[in-house]
């Protein structure tokens, strides 16, 4: 069969057809959209030529059914104002029904024609408006999850139900479900009239989520580098499932999936394979409930880095540059380590800092690949340094009880000064370690001005109450009250007491802290103290001063006959100076503290005390710390270190001409207390990975005599084992030193009976923590920790043997809460047997309230 080619004049005459067909013979747009303008409906009895439309002026517009919505806005929506000359019949009823729907408002929309008057028409718009939602309800969920879902989906009681919200929500819910794991989750909203409110509809959105699809497997192809498993392990939110996977969740999140996917690319980047990729991955359902994963892995081949070479630098030479970048011909190459030692080095110096700290707010550095090969890449690192920068303008905002002073006086960039990344960053730490404000949320922001070389920098926080009050108490029978009732002002405002309209309840904002507190143990035990310290003494320099006062009442009573046998008091009073140094470095602090205790015995003879159990005696001594303080969060430090050494001297009454006293009742010879204690403290914090961290601390301490072969003083000496000093755990005149594992108060020396009562002269004790915050936010922080430690305590110095300790080992947990400080709880398993004490080791818990000093 023949094909004959259609002629142009063939396409013409087909087109003109088809346009005269579409003018007289096709609908309308009206009547597509469900409007014909050929029905408008007629209350006013006049006929209306459909053939011949007419122009008429509008002479009114009525609204009827309008419950909620304004006529005059339907009205204007409408476009149907008064005076507005229309067609009828014409397409500009059917525009305005158009213009209603459009809005979404509407269940049904009319216009009717009321009456005729001359040229002038008054219609009457006709609606029916859509239901409002009264109420909406979650079946199929449970009751926190239908909260979180109400948080997420923002209904609205009172607002119209359109397709759109009912499309958001449904949408809304189903994604948070495949979010989790529930990828076959199921929403149904059912709209149902509300019977007690006009006009209002409730809405029953029916949830199944069905069952979390698990990942049945995951199949790796390509991986020859490395073992598969290593490269698995780089997927951390994406598991398979297995019977050995007891604490591993297997479930199928999208996003992680994605997340996932470029971890593995990254560790290959990072151990030098520049052009790894996936080629290709699938994800498809093994059952109802499993799914699998297949994946290949374009390794690529192995580079390292070549020649480095710098361009654009004029303030320091190639070799500064190439020192402080740390990386050589033939290592490894790794484009995130060198961006880390470029732009942000969180373990040593970086080539940023190095003009950032010198002003060069505007430098930039640009890694440029210049060649390739075999296999290793040459490096041009091309440099601006632009202008300095000076500081403009500081400002601060967040602080809603803090005053200005207070936190402009931790703020080391000054206006006027050249920028100084290292001094912002120091300024956050300042900030951070005040303690007033949330560590997480607190932000430095550099706003730079390129256009005049400055930069203004403001300071963010957030406000964290620092007050925290003590209260718990109970009854304990014979003993009576037991229990702690304080409060501790940590933010105080000395120069507000008198002024009661500048109250947020309570008189604070300057930094200052008070702390009154009162704790029992019934009869058996009270202790009353009260302190007070202002950081910024005179308010120009940190020139620190404390004044503490306390008394302490420890009693031996005849439970039996409720009679007391014997009591031990000690009363002190403490004033205390301080400074901040800039050498060695600006980290380091020194106090001075000078203080007065009495010990007053009344026949409390169960502690021996070398015979004492009367007598009244008298410790005058002054303390001397030097400390360097920098780790980064007082919370939950992750990084620094915090050294103390501190000296106790007391006057050397035997150096001064004081008679021998050697011989005498020991009353006399301890009348005034003689002796000299050295203590060293040593935190130090070491990230991990992320905010997994290791602690490690050491303690030592030392009690000696200024004449050779004195006896060492009966007070102050250290006792160890327990959880430290907390509730439960009060023994009066001693110092004591926890160790997990044991019971409290356990471990002292063994050398005869007269000693274990007395306590040690010298201890060590080493500890080790592994922490991982569950949550650092800024109503709680949450941490669990495992540890390891060890320690013992001899009763001279001769007996000193550092190696011969008590090891135990445990696990635990912090949580931190403004108002009530930090909270812990330890489980701790104790390797050695105690000498006197079979059992005394083993399993021990402990729980402790503040910060663990020792």
């Amino acid at each position: 069969m023949r094909l004959v080619k259609p002629s142009p004049t063939f396409f013409l005459l087909f087109f003109l057809a088809l346009s005269i067909y579409s003018l007289f013979f096709s609908a309308p747009a009206s009547a597509q959209l469900g409007i014909n303008r050929k029905k408008v409906t007629n209350l006013s009895g006049d006929p209306i030529d459909y053939a011949a439309p007419k122009q008429y002026e509008i002479g009114g517009v009525k609204v009827e059914g309008a419950q909620f919505a304004d006529p005059s806005i339907l009205i204007s929506m409408t476009d149907l104002r008064v005076g507005r000359k229309i067609m009828i019949p014409g397409d500009e009823i059917s525009n305005a029904i158009r213009l209603l729907w459009k809005q979404g408002l509407l269940g049904d929309a009319s216009v009717l024609v009321e009456k005729f008057e001359g040229e002038k028409v008054f219609l009457i718009l006709r609606i029916q408006e859509r239901p409002r939602l009264s109420r909406f309800m979650f079946e199929g969920i449970r009751k926190g999850q239908a909260e979180t879902l109400t948080e997420k989906i923002k209904l609205i009681k009172g607002k119209i139900i359109t397709d759109v919200m009912i499309k958001n929500t449904q949408t809304t819910i189903t994604k948070h479900f495949v979010d989790k794991g529930f990828k076959n989750a199921k929403v149904d909203i059912v709209q149902k009239k509300d019977t007690l409110l006009n006009n209002s509809a409730l809405l029953t959105i029916n949830v199944n989520k069905g069952d979390r699809v698990k990942i049945e497997h995951i199949k790796l192809t390509g991986v020859t580098a490395f073992k598969e498993g290593k490269v698995r392990r780089k997927m951390k939110k994406t598991k398979a499932t297995g019977p050995w996977k007891i604490f591993t969740m297997s479930r199928f999140l999208a996003k992680e999936y994605e997340n996932d996917k470029q971890k593995i690319v990254a560790f290959y980047n990072k151990n030098g394979y520049r052009d790894a990729s996936i080629s290709y991955d699938t994800v498809y359902d093994v059952s109802l409930k499993r799914m699998g994963i297949e994946m290949t892995i374009d390794e690529g081949s192995k580079y390292y880095f070549g020649d480095i070479t710098w361009e654009g630098n004029y303030l320091y030479p190639d070799s500064a540059l190439s020192e402080v970048l740390g990386i050589k011909k033939g290592d490894i190459y790794n484009p995130a380590e060198l961006q880390k030692r470029l732009n942000f080095n969180p373990t040593g110096l970086d080539v940023s800092a190095m003009y950032m700290d010198r002003g060069y707010l505007f430098f930039g550095v640009e890694p440029v690949e210049v060649r390739i090969a075999n296999d290793s890449v040459n490096i041009e690192m091309r440099i601006y340094e632009g202008e300095q920068a000076s500081i403009n303008r500081v400002t601060l905002g967040g602080n809603t009880t803090t005053s200005d002073h207070v936190v402009m006086r931790e703020v080391r960039t000054l206006p006027g000064q050249k920028f100084n990344r290292s001094l912002l960053v120091r300024s956050q730490r300042e900030l951070m370690n005040l303690g007033f404000f949330d560590p997480e949320a607190l932000n430095a922001q550099p706003r730079p001005n390129m256009s005049d070389g400055t930069v203004d920098i403001g300071y963010v926080v957030a406000e964290r109450s620092n007050n925290q009050i003590e209260l718990s108490g109970g009854w304990g029978g014979a003993l009576g009250f037991v229990g702690t009732l304080g409060l501790n002002l940590g933010n105080f405002s000395a120069r507000k007491m008198f002024k009661p309209k500048e109250w947020q309840p309570l008189p604070q904002g300057d930094g200052q802290r008070m702390s009154i507190r009162f704790q029992a143990n019934g009869r058996a035990f009270q202790t009353y103290s009260a302190s007070f310290s202002e950081p910024w003494l005179g308010g120009k320099k940190p020139n620190f001063f404390s004044l503490n006062l306390q008394h302490s009442v420890q009693r031996q009573l005849d439970q039996q006959r409720r009679k007391t046998l014997g009591t031990f008091q000690v009363t002190s009073a403490s004033v205390g100076i301080g400074k901040r140094l800039t050498f060695p470095d600006d980290y380091f602090a020194v106090n001075y503290t000078l203080s007065y205790l009495r010990y007053n015995l009344d026949n409390y003879g169960n502690l021996g005390f070398r015979g004492i159990s009367t007598g009244k005696f008298n410790n005058i001594v002054f303390n001397t710390t030097i400390s360097r303080n920098s780790i980064d969060n007082p919370i939950y430090p992750r990084e620094g270190s915090n050294i103390s050494l501190s000296v106790n001297l007391s006057p050397p009454y035997s150096l001064l001409g004081r008679d021998n006293l050697e011989g005498r009742p020991i009353q006399e010879q301890f009348r005034w207390v003689e002796y000299h204690k050295w203590m060293f403290d040593n935190w130090w914090y070491l990230r991990i990975v992320q905010n997994l961290v290791m602690m490690t601390r050491m303690h030592f301490g030392y009690i000696g005599t200024y004449r050779a072969g004195a006896v060492a003083t009966p007070f102050e000496r250290f006792i160890m084992g327990g959880d430290g000093l907390s509730f439960g755990n009060m023994v009066l005149g001693q110092d004591i030193v926890g160790l997990r594992g044991y019971p409290n108060n356990s471990i002292v020396p063994s050398t005869d009976a007269q000693s274990q009562q007395e306590g040690g002269t010298i201890f060590n004790k080493m500890v080790v923590e592994l922490r991982y915050p569950l949550t650092t936010s800024q109503a709680t922080s949450i941490y669990v920790l495992a540890f390891a430690e060890a320690g013992n305590n001899w009763s001279a110095f001769k007996d000193f043997a550092p190696f011969d300790v008590r090891r135990s080992a445990g696990v635990g947990a912090r949580i931190f809460m403004p108002a009530f400080g930090m909270l812990g709880v330890d489980w701790a398993y104790g390797f050695d047997r105690l000498p006197g004490s079979a059992g005394a080791n083993r399993t021990q818990f402990h729980f402790t309230i503040g910060q663990m000093i020792r």
